[in-house]
């Protein structure tokens, strides 16, 4: 038995892979099929037809859409004479993604730097063989956030491959 399948569900089964790609280097399904469609468009497109596009409402693609522009990533565009919200790709996609993944990187290293502090402060108060074994446990898994801290300044010194115009390619 063969299975029929069309031209329209190609395409949603593409953006579907191309945002499991996005969802590993931290957005959601919904950001990953955003930025396929917009990859794709090269040009300003409105809102609701990205909302067409992915298969989500209009609402959540606007919600969305304000992550990715506070991460530099896409741009929101009124047209004169237009009501319609437009939006496009903002730049180079992977400088966007290093970015992000950066902030959120040292964001949990500073979080977790702030949780050994506090813990440290709350131990204390501590006397005995457990206290010095907690103490060692933060002394070890700190020593491992510093150095993840540096490697993490390192990477983000590397500079990208430069951008290849994806069509054709």
């Amino acid at each position: 038995m063969e299975i029929k399948v069309d031209e329209k569900q190609i395409e949603a089964k593409t953006l579907s892979t191309f945002a499991t790609v996005a969802s590993t280097l931290g957005y959601s399904d919904l950001h990953g099929k955003i930025i396929a469609v917009l990859m794709v468009e090269e040009k300003p497109i409105a809102l609701e037809e990205v909302a067409k596009k992915t298969g989500y409402s209009r609402p959540m693609i606007s919600l969305s859409l304000d992550l990715l522009e506070v991460f530099g990533v896409v741009k929101k565009i009124k047209k004169t004479a237009d009501r319609k919200l437009y939006v496009q790709l903002q730049g180079d996609l992977l400088e966007c993604l290093r970015k992000a993944i950066m902030v959120r990187i040292q964001n949990s290293i500073a979080d977790s730097m702030q949780e050994f502090e506090e813990s440290r402060k709350a131990l204390q108060s501590f006397k005995g063989p457990r206290k010095k074994k907690a103490m060692n446990t933060l002394t070890v898994l700190e020593k491992q956030i510093k150095r993840l801290d540096k490697y993490v300044f390192e990477l983000s010194k590397i500079e990208l491959p430069e951008k290849n115009n994806h069509k054709g390619a």
